[in-house]
Parts: C-alpha cells; sequence; structure tokens
C-alpha cells in the first residue's frame, strides 16, 4: 500500500493512498489545478484516482472537491451529515452517504469512518485496511477520545495531527477567542496530546507516523518531532519512521516493508 500526504496544514489537506487497482484520495483542500499538479508530480494521473473520501467540510478539505470530481466523474464518500453543508462549488456529482461506525468496501481497501471532536458538521477519521495492513488518519480533532484511540489501534502506519505547541499557541499573535477555539476539545491536537495519543499505538508492527496539520504560526517542526520522539525513545516495542507532513510538497512512504 503506497501512501502520499500530498499536503498538509491550515492552507489545505490531501492524502493518497494506492494499491492495486484502487487509489483513494481522502480530502481535497486545494485547487483542483494544484491537486492534479501534485498527482502528477508523483506519478499518478487524476484519471487513476478511484474515489475520494471526505473527513469534513472545512474549505482546507475540500476547496477542489467539486471540480474534480465532476471532471474525473469521481464518487465521493461523505458523512450524510456533511453532504448538504457543502457549498455549490464544492458539490460533488457522485455522493456516497455514510454513517460513523460504518465499514466500507471501496474495491481493493476497507474504509471505516470514526468520530472525532472538532467544530465541523460531523468530523470524522478514517482507518484504511488492505492486504498489507492497516492506515490510520486522524488530524482536526479537538481531544482523542478512548474511541479514537480504539479505532487507531494496530496501524502499521498512522498519520496524526500535532498542531501546536502549547506555549507558542498562549503566547502567539492569534485573537483569544482563536486560541481558545484551537485549545478546545474542538478544536485541535497539540503536540503533547499527540505524542500521548501515539504512546497508546505503540505496537510491534507500526511502521511510519507521519505527523500532520502542523501550524505555520503556533509550532516548530522540530517542537512536533521532540514530542513524539521522546514517546517512541522510551519505548523498544517498534522503531517506526517519523515523517513530518508538509503544506508546500507531497511525503510518501509504503506500507507492508516489514512483517508485523
Amino acid at each position: 500500500m503506497n501512501v502520499c500526504l500530498l499536503a498538509s496544514g491550515s492552507k489545505g489537506n490531501a492524502l493518497l493512498v494506492a494499491s492495486g487497482r484502487t487509489c483513494l484520495l481522502i480530502d481535497a483542500g486545494l485547487s483542483a489545478r494544484e491537486l492534479c499538479r501534485r498527482l502528477d508530480s508523483v506519478g499518478i494521473s487524476p484519471q487513476e484516482l478511484t474515489g475520494v473520501a471526505i473527513t469534513h467540510e472545512h474549505v482546507d478539505h475540500v476547496r477542489g472537491l467539486g471540480l474534480l470530481s465532476r471532471r474525473y466523474s469521481l464518487p465521493v464518500y461523505l458523512h450524510h451529515a456533511v453532504a448538504g453543508s457543502l457549498a455549490d462549488s464544492e458539490r460533488p456529482a457522485r455522493v456516497v452517504e455514510f454513517d460513523s461506525g460504518h465499514d466500507l468496501q471501496f474495491q481493493d481497501f476497507l474504509l471505516r469512518a470514526f468520530p472525532v471532536t472538532h467544530d465541523a458538521v460531523a468530523t470524522v477519521g478514517f482507518t484504511v485496511t488492505g492486504l498489507c495492513g492497516k492506515l490510520g488518519v486522524a488530524t482536526d480533532l479537538g481531544v482523542a477520545t478512548r474511541l479514537v484511540a480504539e479505532e487507531l489501534r494496530h496501524c502499521r502506519a498512522l498519520v496524526l495531527e500535532s498542531n501546536h505547541d502549547e506555549e507558542l499557541l498562549r503566547e502567539g499573535p492569534y485573537p483569544w477567542p482563536i486560541k481558545q477555539r484551537i485549545k478546545s476539545s474542538h478544536g485541535h491536537l497539540s503536540n503533547r496530546d499527540s505524542a500521548a495519543l501515539l504512546e497508546n499505538l505503540c505496537w510491534t508492527g507500526l511502521e511510519t507516523v507521519c505527523l500532520a496539520h502542523l501550524s505555520d504560526t503556533n509550532n516548530h517542526p522540530e517542537l512536533a518531532v521532540s514530542a513524539a520522539r521522546a514517546v517512541l525513545d522510551r519505548q523498544d516495542g517498534c522503531h517506526p519512521g517519523l515523517l513530518l507532513g508538509r503544506q508546500d510538497r507531497p511525503v510518501a512512504w509504503t506500507i507492508g516493508q516489514s512483517d508485523p
């Protein structure tokens, strides 16, 4: 299973997961033109996409959805509560609605959506399971609930939000209401909270951890990496690669290079 975080951050998010005949895009938060450009940069034609799954309706996750899905006749998987909340420009031509907690067989993948706390209509995380194992995706969540941890257990790769450093957020330039929103239970995970979640998810089969949705203003890559590395270094059950999602370019890896 090949995974590529095409973009990650407040300006746009998109994740590509490909295996066999299936090429799934999770979120489409860049313009359709930029999504096509980034797909091309990793050797994928947009005609090869077989579907899109959306975590929630915020513009940094759906900016290019309407045009991309209509141009290439892509089925779009949405929580039923999100389907009616999209702007006209974001509406896809083909919608498959789902409820959280249900499994969807999507060609070579088993796709499962689970609820997370975020200030959107019905935000979800995803697990994507193929022949090589399970990928877990949890970004845009204010708190890592017990349910989130359960859904992400025994993943071979994880894409986890590590949005902000608490001190940088507190001392930073954002207005106080926005700071409150970010650090609330319906905002975004801090480096510390992301690391605490990661500590619960370490197991012998974990191969790769990619930290995602880092704030340009309220975080530094070295702070996010340091928090995650501290967790990984004090356990000996696994030795996953640690990657950082980027806003400016794709970050790619492969699941299934070692036996769990």
